[in-house]
């Protein structure tokens, strides 16, 4: 068995219980068998982002398939549901990269969450062009492991590979972020024989996208999660509580999340998660999604924290002042724009250059504005909701 020969591997280079094992292997085999062998040492997998790799304390980084001599050691056949299974990262409003603590436990009731919200059908394929250090993209692989069913793993996003997967009935199931959709769109997918349900989250859902899909007949499910509670905890539109979960909606409009997916270090102390995001239930508890109360742009299905932008826009010589905020596309769902006060002269080209040399991709701005004066109160604070309320000067 390939997962018991790389546990093997791994102790014999000192990997034991307890212990975490970075990687920002691709998804493949070699991360599914790293993925699937941690358990039987009771490790903790920690993936990490190949474009935008954060410094984490671990035992050891896997960078290829692990191979070498194998320790002879008894593997564990059983888990300890309340033990950390994996450290996924999630942008913070501060810039820097949030670890999450998600346990068996956790893992388990999303899945059996996402299983009675969708079916479980023996011959389930799951298709998942998502990357694996996202939640989502993990999720995928390990649902698709306690239901017995089958997840198809695609190495990147490739409109082609997927509208063909979709189209050629290879897949039941997917999970999709609305920038992929849309893209989907553009490129012509129709009929898509045997799927049961397109799991699209991540982000904005750009207006009209859902009713294109209804008349294209694609059976696309909204949902709403994050990496704090292992994934989705609603599905639908308006959204419906999976099973387990308990949402209340506090007096600011923040939504409030419950249930045996939510990390327990994620928990405020009256044992709520507070998501940041606000919304409303309508009188038959659906969950309408209005805004985010953190200030993270998500934009293709990716969380950007501005201020991580700001700091490096305001590395450039050229930059005096700067601010940056998400604005509405019906591509991305939301596009990182910046608004820059120049001490000397610089285009709009040569500052989101020097983003791109600084900056994982979705970063990177996707157009940049000069101003004259950005807004702050008297404290000194950007007002990020008014960004782009003065005299913009250029950009593109």
């Amino acid at each position: 068995m390939a997962a018991a020969r790389t546990a093997r591997r791994l102790a014999a280079l000192g990997v034991g219980g307890g212990d975490r094992v970075a990687t920002a292997l691709p998804p493949g085999v070699a991360f599914c068998e790293l993925l699937h062998a941690l358990p039987r040492l009771g490790a903790v997998l920690v993936p990490l982002d190949p474009r935008d790799p954060v410094r984490v304390d671990a035992r050891i980084t896997v960078t290829a398939a692990v191979a070498g001599a194998e320790a002879e050691i008894p593997l564990r056949d059983t888990v300890d549901p309340d033990a950390v299974h994996s450290v996924v990262h999630t942008s913070g409003t501060t810039g820097r990269p949030k670890p999450v603590e998600l346990t068996y436990g956790n893992h388990a009731a999303s899945a059996l969450a996402a299983a009675d919200a969708l079916g479980v059908h023996p011959d389930d394929r799951w298709l998942c062009p998502l990357p694996l250090f996202h939640v989502g993209g993990l999720g995928v692989l390990i649902r698709s492991v306690i239901n017995a069913t089958t997840a198809r793993v695609h190495d990147r996003f490739d409109t082609g590979a997927v509208k063909y997967a979709l189209e050629g009935g290879e897949v039941s199931l997917a999970s999709l972020v609305p920038t992929m959709l849309v893209r989907l769109r553009a490129a012509g997918l129709g009929r898509a024989p045997g799927l049961r349900a397109i799991a699209l989250g991540g982000g904005p859902i750009p207006a009209g996208l859902l009713d294109w899909a209804r008349g294209a007949a694609l059976p696309v499910l909204p949902v709403y999660g994050m990496t704090e509670t292992c994934s989705q905890v609603a599905a639908g539109s308006p959204g419906r509580p999976l099973r387990g979960v308990e949402l209340e909606i506090a007096a600011h409009g923040e939504i409030l999340v419950r249930g045996p997916m939510v990390a327990r270090g994620s928990l405020a102390p009256d044992g709520w998660l507070h998501t940041g995001d606000l919304g409303h239930l309508d009188q038959d508890g659906g969950l309408h999604v209005d805004g985010r109360v953190k200030e993270l742009i998500v934009t293709g299905g990716e969380n950007v924290a501005p201020i991580e932008v700001e700091q490096v826009l305001l590395s450039h010589p050229a930059v005096a002042d700067a601010g940056v905020a998400g604005r509405p596309d019906p591509e991305w769902g939301e596009a990182v724009t910046a608004f820059v006060v120049l001490r000397r002269p610089a285009t709009a080209d040569e500052l989101r250059a020097w983003c791109r040399e600084r900056l994982a991709p979705h970063k990177t701005p996707k157009t940049v504005h000069e101003v004259a004066a950005l807004p702050r109160n008297a404290g000194g604070k950007l007002l990020r909701d008014r960004l782009g309320a003065t005299g913009r000067r250029g950009g593109r």
